[in-house]
């Protein structure tokens, strides 16, 4: 597929402009996104990255956004906790970001339209943003930040990542699908003998107020009622609407029959008319009983704290059934095999060949040294904290399935954004202290000493 290059790149800026000065004339070179920038290896992601990319024909328009400066965008979007307005605001005014994403002088113009980002995204699809993640890994192992012995031991668990839904009660999404039949027919051209505009949004008010008031069997009424009225649509429209008409609106009238026929104990229910892909997953916690999203897992460097596997599960799997898959994408992602897993009591009875898998559940069987190892097994639960409270885990706003698919991913890639970025903060305040200590001048040499 053909992409611009990144001004990095072009021949024509690697000299001097008499009227501008380089953006690494103005910034410090200490700084940790410049010191991380000029270790990532861009050529190797930018060849990955452009080779996954679904193909476009010669002569198809004008070539597409520069690999780098997309990923780079996409890696900051993770790090900072940014929507795509967001971190394209953010780039315009930080000559840090714009260096890590390529450019040589500074812009005063947005590089793209924050919808390009997002179709961008859309093209990269999971294995896109599975190589975005593995190379975060491979920076870390070129800086030395991380050991390759150390990502041999991992800490495994998984996570809800909940979905960008409203709560899902029964009177709120029959309405919802009462208006959908009644806007989409009315786009088909399908007279309807009444759409009950004023009926079903009182009905919900009700509904609403009789359980507010605990007035439950006032409230199954209404909700009956509600369940009439979108059977009586349903009804309506398959009496008058042609084949090309119903093929049109095939898939909201199944979605409305399927709300209108599910009970309280139905098995695959739908939770939101518009994300189908949404299932409810109790995780046993007593503040939040139960959570509308997919199962997330993740694999920690027990030591470091590196993310070096990130994955969705849909169909709410056990926990133990997904631990053979996340081995097989973290011994992919790190280029390391796994010798041994710690894990929570969830993932009982799985066996993985030539891994070690250590929980809490057979104590007399383990070894001093696997119980001092197995402390470590809380290393995750810190990382999933800050995946959903600093990295856009908290709630899914991609759509879809795909989008379940790569939120995960990026965000763990944005995680090791950030651990690379204070691995580097560490290590210049580690030479910033040598320095005092030496008696010279840290201000001034601080540059040629990190070097």
């Amino acid at each position: 597929m053909r992409h611009r290059p990144s001004p990095s790149d072009e021949q024509q800026h690697h000299s001097d402009d008499l009227f501008r000065a380089r953006l690494d004339q103005i910034i410090r070179s200490d700084h940790p996104l410049v010191r991380l920038a000029d270790a990532m290896p861009w050529e190797s992601i930018v060849e990955q990255v452009a080779d996954l990319l679904p193909p476009t024909p010669e002569g198809a328009g004008r070539a597409s956004l520069p690999v780098r400066m997309m990923v780079g965008l996409l890696y900051m979007k993770y790090a900072y906790n940014l929507s795509d307005d967001q971190v394209l605001e953010r780039w315009l005014e930080s000559p840090y970001m714009q260096y890590f994403t390529g450019e040589v002088y500074f812009q005063h113009e947005l590089p793209c339209d924050p919808s390009s980002l997002t179709r961008w995204r859309n093209r990269l699809d999971e294995p896109g943003a599975e190589e975005l993640l593995a190379q975060t890994i491979e920076a870390a192992k070129t800086l030395k930040a991380i050991r390759p012995r150390e990502l041999r031991v991992v800490s495994i668990d998984t996570t809800v990542q909940e979905k960008n839904i409203a709560y899902p009660t029964d009177s709120r999404l029959l309405e919802v699908a009462r208006s959908k039949l009644a806007e989409q027919a009315a786009e088909a051209g399908i007279k309807l003998r009444q759409s009950y505009a004023r009926t079903g949004p009182r009905l919900n008010r009700q509904a609403g107020r009789y359980a507010h008031a605990r007035q439950y069997k006032r409230m199954r009424r209404v909700i009956k009622r509600q369940r009439i009225i979108v059977g009586r649509l349903l009804r309506d429209i398959d009496r008058k609407a042609t084949p090309e008409q119903m093929a049109q609106l095939a898939e909201t009238m199944h979605r409305a029959r399927r709300l209108k026929e599910q009970k309280t104990k139905s098995k695959s229910k739908l939770y939101a008319f518009y994300a189908p892909e949404v299932e409810c997953i109790s995780k046993g916690k007593a503040r939040q009983p139960y959570e509308f999203g997919v199962k997330a897992s993740f694999a920690v460097t027990a030591h470091k704290g590196l993310i070096v596997g990130a994955r969705s599960f849909p169909g709410n799997p056990y926990d133990g059934d997904t631990l053979a898959e996340q081995f097989e994408q973290t011994a992919i992602l790190a280029d390391t095999p796994m010798k041994t897993a710690l894990v929570d009591l969830g993932y009982r009875g799985q066996e993985v060949e030539d891994i070690r898998i250590l929980h809490r559940g057979k104590p007399k069987r383990m070894k001093k040294a696997e119980k001092r190892l197995l402390k470590r097994r809380q290393a995750v639960e810190p990382s999933i904290g800050h995946l959903k409270a600093d990295h856009r885990m908290r709630r899914t706003f991609l759509k879809g399935a795909l989008g379940d698919a790569m939120n995960p991913i990026l965000a763990a890639a944005g995680f090791n954004i950030r651990w690379l970025v204070i691995f580097w903060r560490r290590i210049l305040s580690a030479v910033l202290r040598l320095l005092d200590q030496g008696g010279i001048d840290a201000r001034s040499d601080l540059a040629s000493a990190a070097a």
